[in-house]
């Protein structure tokens, strides 16, 4: 799930746990907003589909897909897209863009996935792993669902970014809840997630059986720069989102079929 285009106006207090961020609650704006702005349309989407490269022919994941912008982006280059989304409304957003007879599923990053062992050649999972305070099951069941060789290309908020405007600052090494305020048409809803320091993604995806392959904090799609004249310049300067690849080890045989 992507997030929204503006720097929250309250990322401060230490969020309640057990919030729920219900997208259901403002899909059709969310989706709206977040369709051609800078952050989302133009660094957070085309950072994903480069660090995918040539996808024609393959199996895609899309985990969170949202209203299916990603979706749409890697179907368009030829891959075979299936995606999931835990909120109703989002993904009937996506159905709406994608078709009838798109693989789509309301399904939930913390449960088991409804997929074999070795589904997909890669899983893609644009700004959601920071709304889960445990990513240890997540992963094992990305990997499980990945084939040998296969990848998983992965964003999340900047572990920095959520640290430095936090007020009181937390302590960098542990993993603490955040909240924003999110405004739609004059409603605010809030909204958690959970910022972990960079060695704690990395070993999360160790852990899961992942190899890192790639690390990237991009900047801004140079396209951006005549449509967001004066936000442009700023988000050159300032890193927003992180980005992994990571890949399941081929098997034994060598073989990645």
């Amino acid at each position: 799930m992507e997030r929204i285009a503006d720097v929250p106006e309250s990322l401060a207090q230490p969020a309640d746990p057990a919030q729920a961020n219900d997208y259901d609650n403002f899909a059709e704006a969310y989706s709206a907003d977040t369709e051609n702005n800078l952050l989302n349309a133009y660094i957070a989407r085309p950072a994903i589909m480069a660090l995918a490269g040539d996808v024609a022919g393959r199996r895609i994941l899309d985990a969170g897909c949202g209203s299916g912008p990603l979706s749409a982006a890697l179907r368009d280059r030829g891959a075979v897209v299936t995606g999931i989304d835990a909120s109703a409304g989002m993904v009937a957003l996506a159905r709406r863009r994608l078709g009838d007879d798109a693989a789509l599923h309301v399904v939930d990053l913390s449960d088991r996935l409804p997929f074999a062992d070795g589904a997909f050649d890669d899983v893609v999972a644009s700004l959601v792993l920071h709304y889960l305070e445990d990513w240890g099951p997540t992963l094992a069941e990305l990997r499980r669902v990945l084939r040998p060789g296969g990848r998983l290309i992965a964003s999340v908020n900047h572990p920095f970014v959520d640290y430095a405007i936090q007020d009181p600052r937390p302590d960098y090494f542990a993993t603490t809840s955040c909240t924003a305020e999110w405004t739609f048409n004059g409603q605010s809803f809030p909204m958690s997630f959970w910022r972990r320091p960079l060695h704690a993604m990395t070993d999360a995806f160790t852990t899961a059986g992942f190899r890192l392959a790639v690390i990237s904090e991009p900047q801004p799609d140079p396209a951006a720069r005549e449509l967001f004249p004066d936000d442009f310049p700023v988000l050159s300067k300032k890193v927003g989102f992180l980005f992994f690849v990571v890949e399941v080890p081929p098997s034994a045989a060598g073989s990645d079929d």
